[in-house]
């Protein structure tokens, strides 16, 4: 545009990295300022070192993509702001960090689920904080320079960023110790490295999971095992656990229900989902316990409302859509994942069966759109995480109602396999992690481990069985808190798979093996 005067490069990369500085990175600064323990005078020198670094590398960056790449140069600088603003955006409102498990969670994520966080904050967010700068460095008349002036600006900013951290050398403690949060709240380095690792890790999982040693039946009674993995539910919330609210009224009526303390091994879907489902906690891609039981002779059915669960390889995968549609029923929340199991189960031709159901129940941020309205006991409601953010009551509010509904979908449960005398019958209820409701103004889920508050990874861990089925072992035998890898090898001993993968260790019932 002609009436923008033209500007050198060196210009340009001066405002792109100042820009950069504050509009997307003062989290940064501030996460340092709050949790260095260094003297005032230390923690101003620290500051100042760290905004001269990221001045310098900014620079270096700007200057070099804008010369190597021309326009693309420019496409890529107006892309990076507008994700800048997004990041920014949802450290602000949501306190969350761009790590890793952030990044997984953005790939996991389906637009019904996205669709929940939009709002006129963050698109006014986005609009004054990435378009309105994306448009300027597209429309910017630069004069690009030689080659030498890059070599000096260039070398220049890395001499200065360099001396500065050496300056710093005393500080990499710090650094070290807090890497995982700096490094989440780093624009726009925090998601384009975690990108990057995340590509890296997707592209190892490609290989087939590790098959497990064979295993075999080894009794022809009649069972079934109904898994139940739920979504965002906190032990926290559940009535059940000594919560004040009456939101579990009809598990408490339930004869012969057994509560377990657990945690989750993470505090997201996919990494929880696959904890509940694996023999042992490992970074491998082991054989799954549906999986596993259909190799082995089992009737598998994997029925969901969610998604991000690790690769399930079963003949009868069905969704929530896809149940809708063979119940003649539709919006039907996740009652559609119990209708009809009853006759499911008698149909089996087998003598095993398991029964795998993935619920959303309590996955936000809209949970007001996860129960039927004659659930909605407690009000108001939060229609929105964001809302909830102004009024946390409210957020709670809409939240225990998805507990509520939870209750009354496990109690219609129980209810389905009790009368079913002419089977040894067992439900099974935990979830992939908890949930954050505005607790120090965190929401949501997803922190990395060893930073993520307790309600985040405290979970419910239910179990019924009809009588006669298994024995439960006694408390003395089992440690306070279950890990989720208690499931897989309970399910086993249920099923009466015996397999060297099984470690009675790792079950709730006297092993019948």
């Amino acid at each position: 545009m002609k009436h923008l005067p033209k500007i050198s490069l060196l210009t340009f990369s001066c405002i792109v990295s100042l820009g950069t500085l504050l509009l997307y990175n003062i989290p940064f600064f501030r996460y340092v300022a709050d949790n260095s323990n260094e003297s005032l005078g230390g923690k101003i020198f620290l500051l100042a070192s760290l905004v001269v670094v990221m001045l310098a590398l900014n620079f270096m960056m700007t200057y070099l993509v804008m010369w190597l790449l021309r326009v693309v140069g420019r496409i890529l600088l107006a892309i990076l702001a507008i994700i800048n603003a997004t990041a920014v955006y949802f450290i602000y409102t949501y306190s969350v960090m761009i790590d890793a498990t952030t990044i997984e969670n953005v790939f996991n994520t389906r637009y019904s689920e996205a669709s929940g966080f939009f709002s006129w904050g963050l698109w006014l967010f986005i609009l004054g904080a990435g378009v309105l700068p994306a448009v300027w460095c597209l429309l910017q008349p630069v004069v690009i320079g030689k080659a030498k002036k890059l070599g000096i600006y260039c070398g220049g900013a890395l001499a200065v960023a360099l001396v500065v951290a050496a300056m710093n050398f005393s500080q990499m403690l710090f650094v070290s110790e807090h890497d995982t949060e700096l490094g989440g709240l780093l624009q726009p380095w925090s998601y384009i490295v975690n990108t990057c690792r995340i590509a890296s890790f997707q592209h190892d999982e490609q290989v087939e999971e590790i098959l497990l040693p064979d295993g075999k039946i080894t009794d022809h009674e009649k069972a079934v095992v109904v898994l139940v993995i739920g979504e965002s539910a906190r032990k926290a919330n559940f009535q059940l656990y000594g919560y004040k609210r009456d939101t579990n009224p009809l598990l408490m009526k339930q004869d012969g229900l057994k509560v377990y303390e657990a945690t989750s091994c993470a505090t997201y879907t996919t990494a929880g989902t696959k904890a509940i489902l694996e023999p042992m906690d490992s970074g491998d891609l082991y054989e799954l316990l549906p999986n596993y039981a259909f190799r082995t002779g089992v009737d598998v059915s994997w029925r969901t409302s969610n998604w991000g669960e690790p690769p399930i390889h079963v003949d009868e995968y069905l969704t929530d859509p896809q149940l809708g549609k063979l119940y003649g029923e539709s919006n039907a929340y996740d009652n559609i994942l119990i209708t009809g199991l009853r006759d499911r189960i008698t149909s089996s031709k087998k003598d095993k069966v398991l029964i795998i159901l993935h619920t959303s129940t309590s996955h936000g941020p809209k949970y007001v759109e996860k129960y039927p309205k004659e659930f909605e006991v407690y009000k108001p409601v939060a229609n929105s995480v964001e809302e909830g953010e102004k009024n946390p009551g409210s957020l709670v509010n809409a939240y225990d109602n998805t507990i509520r509904y939870t209750d009354f979908l496990l109690d219609s449960l129980i209810n389905i396999l009790r009368p079913m005398t002419d089977w040894k019958r067992a439900m099974i209820f935990i979830s992939d992690h908890g949930e954050s409701l505005g607790e120090n103004k965190v929401f949501m889920h997803g922190l990395p481990m060893r930073l993520a508050p307790k309600v985040q990874y405290e979970i419910p861990f239910l179990v019924w069985t009809s009588d006669g089925f298994r024995r439960y072992k006694p408390a003395s035998e089992l440690p306070p808190v279950l890990e989720q890898h208690y499931i897989f090898h309970s399910v086993l001993n249920l099923l009466s798979i015996q397999s060297p993968a099984y470690n009675k260790d790792f079950d709730i019932f006297e092993s019948s093996f």
